[in-house]
C-alpha cells in the first residue's frame, strides 16, 4: 500500500521500527541524571544493508541497520516517484528481538526460517520463522565472536560461515547450532591472507569459498589462551602482534569449502582492474558461474567470473547515476525471476534490475523508505563523547 508521507512533527520511524526502551540501569556507586536530550541529530528512515528475496513466498526482506529490523516487502512493489515511500507488509524489530547492527540476512529456501547477523553491539546471530512480526523473540539464537558480518549456508553439509571482521577469522557451525555451541572450524592466520573481511560465498558445486577483504589486518602472535574455545578466534585483545598492523588493497580470497586453519587461499581476486572498493556482500551464482559483489564504496556491483584470478577485470559492472546504487552493501541473485537485488545503504532503498544488467542501466523496480533524493546521514558510531564549551552541551554519539 503507498501512503503520502507524514507531516513534520510526526515521527517517521514508528511506521517502520518498535521503539526500544532504556533499560535504566547504571553502574554501582554513579549518579543516574534522568533528562532528555537538548536536541537529537539522527537519521530516522531505514537505511538497507543486506537483501534476500524468499522466493517460496515472492518476500523481499531487507535489513534495517539504522533503526534495528527487518521490513519485508511484496517482490513486485515499485515506489512510484512521487511517493514518499513504500509501506513494508511487516516490521521485525524491537528490544527483544536482538536486532541491532544486523548486516547480513539468510532465508532459508525450504523453512523459511530468517537467519539475521549482528555486527556490533550484540553478540549473536538469530533466527526467526517466515511470518515472524513486531517485537518478538527469536525462535533462535547463537552466541557468536564479536564483529561478525557476512553468512553463508553451505545447505549441501548443512553448515553456516561467518565472517569475523576485526580478527580476520572465518567460523563455521553446524547450521542449526544454537546458544552456547562453538564453531566445527575456524579460519584464522597470516597465511589465509583474510584482512577485514566482509561478504562471504559458498559454491558447493564447485566446491569453493570466496571472502570479500576490505583491507586492513594485523597478525596474530598464535599463542592462544588455554581458556579459549576450540575454534574459537583469536581476538584484539589476545592475538595483536604489536606493530604487525598494515594496510592491503582490497581482495576476494578464494579457499577450498571447508579450509581451516592458517590455509592459503587457492587464489585472489587483487588489483586495480578488479575495481574492488570496500567490497561487501558476495554472491556465488553457481549455474551460470559467476561471483557477485555488492562494492560498496565504489557505488556499483561488479561481477566476476567464477574462476576469475588476479588482476582481473569484472565480466560487467552495473554502475551510473542512472542506476539508483548509493553505498550498495547487500546483493542476491533471484535465479528463478532472472532478478538481480541490491540494498542500498546510502538511499535508502532497494534495487531491482535483469539479472545481466550492466552498465549505467536504470532499475526495473524501486522499493524506496524514504523521500525521493533523501540521502542517508551515514552516521557511524565513533566511541567518544565531545564538550561544546560555547553552548555548554555535551555531545554524545549512540
Amino acid at each position: 500500500m503507498m501512503c503520502e508521507w507524514m507531516p513534520a512533527s510526526a515521527s517517521p520511524a514508528s511506521l517502520f521500527a518498535q521503539e526500544v526502551p532504556s533499560s535504566g540501569a547504571s553502574p554501582r556507586g554513579t549518579d543516574v541524571i534522568d533528562r532528555p536530550p537538548v536536541r537529537v541529530i539522527r537519521d530516522t528512515y531505514p537505511t538497507y544493508s543486506a537483501v534476500a528475496v524468499d522466493l517460496q513466498t515472492n518476500e523481499v526482506y531487507l535489513q534495517d541497520e539504522n533503526l534495528f529490523g527487518l521490513k519485508v516487502f511484496d517482490r513486485l512493489d515499485n515506489t512510484p516517484a512521487t511517493a514518499a515511500f513504500t509501506e513494508p507488509k511487516r516490521v521485525l524489530g524491537g528490544i527483544d528481538t536482538k536486532l541491532e547492527f544486523n548486516c547480513a540476512i539468510y532465508v532459508d529456501p525450504h523453512s523459511g526460517d530468517v537467519y539475521s547477523v549482528n555486527n556490533d553491539t550484540v553478540d549473536h546471530m538469530v533466527v526467526f520463522p517466515r511470518d515472524a512480526k513486531g517485537n518478538v523473540k527469536p525462535m533462535r539464537e547463537l552466541r557468536t565472536p564479536h564483529g561478525t558480518f557476512g553468512i553463508a549456508v553451505d545447505e549441501v553439509n548443512q553448515e553456516l560461515s561467518l565472517t569475523v571482521q576485526h580478527d580476520h577469522a572465518v567460523v563455521t557451525y553446524r547450521k542449526d547450532a544454537a546458544d552456547e555451541e562453538h564453531p566445527i572450524r575456524l579460519l584464522q592466520g597470516d597465511r589465509t591472507l583474510l584482512a577485514d573481511p566482509h561478504g562471504i560465498a559458498v559454491d558447493t558445486r564447485r566446491k569453493l569459498l570466496f571472502v570479500a577483504n576490505h583491507g586492513s589486518r594485523y597478525t596474530p602472535t598464535g599463542e592462544r589462551p588455554p581458556e579459549m574455545p576450540q575454534h574459537w578466534p583469536q581476538g584484539r585483545d589476545t592475538g595483536r602482534l604489536p606493530g604487525s598492523g598494515n594496510f592491503l588493497p582490497p581482495s576476494i580470497t578464494v579457499y577450498p569449502l571447508q579450509a581451516s586453519g592458517n590455509t592459503p587461499p587457492i587464489r585472489v581476486i587483487q588489483g586495480p582492474k578488479a575495481m574492488l572498493n570496500w567490497p561487501a556482500t558476495l554472491f556465488a551464482d553457481e549455474e551460470h558461474g559467476e561471483l557477485y559483489v555488492a562494492n560498496d564504496a565504489g557505488d556499483s556491483i561488479l561481477v566476476f567470473d567464477i574462476e576469475a584470478a588476479g588482476d582481473a577485470a569484472p565480466k560487467r559492472a552495473l554502475q551510473g547515476p542512472r542506476t539508483g546504487l548509493k553505498y550498495p552493501t547487500g546483493v542476491f541473485v533471484d535465479r528463478k525471476n532472472d532478478e538481480l537485488w541490491v540494498s542500498n545503504m546510502g538511499n535508502h532503498s532497494a534495487t531491482v534490475y535483469a539479472r545481466t544488467a550492466a552498465g549505467n542501466t536504470p532499475p526495473m523496480r524501486t522499493i524506496r523508505s524514504a523521500p525521493p533524493g533523501k540521502l542517508a546521514l551515514s552516521i557511524g558510531n565513533p566511541g567518544a563523547a565531545e564538550y561544546d564549551t560555547r553552548r555548554d552541551e555535551i555531545l554524545v554519539p549512540n
